[in-house]
């Protein structure tokens, strides 16, 4: 999404191009169709500007449009649709968030999180921010498959040894590698994991799993299939979970976080949810939290929202057309890997 507080009025239009032309196009047609009309769609477009900014992004209405049962179908079947089902759609735009709890990005994020238990000699601690129902918080506890074009990386938590295939088994998050990918030849150890979030989702809430399911795009079926087996496995053993706001709960929660462990602060598609100012704040606890406790800080986002020192959208020595529709991959500031969105693949830099 746009930089919070960037657009307003026509923007709202140009919010909708911009994900039916940059981001949804080869992940899901029927997102890109839609939204691609509806921001050629003057009069819903005024609706939707009557929302407050930060609810009007494409993801967050197309969701709760999906949430009430809106099929995968022509623009002018859908258009049918909103005007229908307008209030309802309103008030979950109002009262839910965008919280997509992509547990395939923990395939971009395993290399990262494997170099620093392993320089570090230590078990890890993980907190994450904006964590939602805390899915990504278990990257020991997923399979995975790394594929470099030429030959086929697996690994798999230490007691199922092969990766699972059967119903009920953890999923396997599959991504596409290029470049000096530093992968492991195991899964870090993980010895307590939190997470932060202004509404955290409890996935023993069949009404939150249902709407968690309503923001995996339309024909990505495999999505939602590793969706529900991370639920599973969340399940089993559900995460300590923080409401409130990231910069005031991290110091708080990472003071609970066991002494004798790594501990890693890491974020995906949170910061354009935050203000500049909320990012700037962010960046700085974190640096505070790296003098005082040692942690580490892994950035996930996408090219808009990259923080840094001197408030540029982007690393200044990147191009900026290898991150259109991607992210970049930060460990302590440092840029190391343009990364899928949704952990579809991992170019290490």
């Amino acid at each position: 999404m746009p930089a919070a507080g960037s657009a307003s009025g026509s923007g709202t239009a140009e919010w909708y191009r911009h994900f039916g032309t940059v981001d949804a196009p080869g992940s899901s047609p029927c997102y890109a169709d839609w939204s691609l009309h509806i921001a050629d769609d003057p009069r819903l477009i005024a609706r939707i500007d009557e929302w407050p900014y930060n609810k009007r992004q494409p993801l967050l209405m197309l969701a709760a449009a999906r949430f009430l049962g809106a099929a995968v179908a022509p623009y002018a079947e859908f258009r049918t649709f909103l005007d229908g089902h307008w209030d309802e759609i309103s008030r979950i735009v109002l009262s839910r968030a965008t919280q997509t709890n992509e547990v395939g990005r923990c395939a971009t994020l395993l290399p990262s999180l494997a170099a620093i238990a392993a320089a570090e000699g230590r078990p890890l601690a993980l907190i994450e921010v904006g964590a939602s129902a805390g899915l990504a918080l278990f990257p020991d506890h997923y399979s995975y498959e790394f594929d470099d074009g030429a030959t086929v990386t697996r690994l798999a938590p230490a007691a199922s040894g092969e990766p699972p295939a059967g119903p009920g088994e953890p999923p396997v998050l599959r991504c596409r590698t290029a470049g000096p990918v530093p992968l492991p030849g195991s899964l870090p150890e993980v010895v307590w994991r939190a997470g932060i979030d202004l509404n955290p989702l409890d996935v023993r809430n069949p009404d939150d799993v249902a709407w968690l399911e309503a923001l995996i795009w339309p024909e990505q079926e495999f999505r939602r299939e590793r969706l529900r087996r991370a639920i599973a496995v969340a399940r089993q053993d559900p995460p300590l979970l923080v409401a409130g706001d990231l910069n005031d709960q991290l110091p708080p929660l990472a003071a609970r976080a066991p002494a004798d462990a790594a501990l890693v602060v890491f974020h995906s598609a949170v910061m354009g949810y935050v203000s500049a100012d909320g990012r700037a704040r962010f960046r700085a606890t974190v640096q505070d939290l790296a003098l005082d406790r040692g942690c580490h800080w892994l950035s996930n986002e996408g090219e808009t929202v990259i923080i840094q020192e001197d408030g540029s959208a982007v690393v200044p020595e990147m191009d900026p057309g290898r991150l259109g529709g991607n992210f970049l991959l930060l460990h302590d500031g440092q840029p190391v890997a343009i990364t899928g969105p949704h952990g579809q693949s991992l170019d290490w830099l």
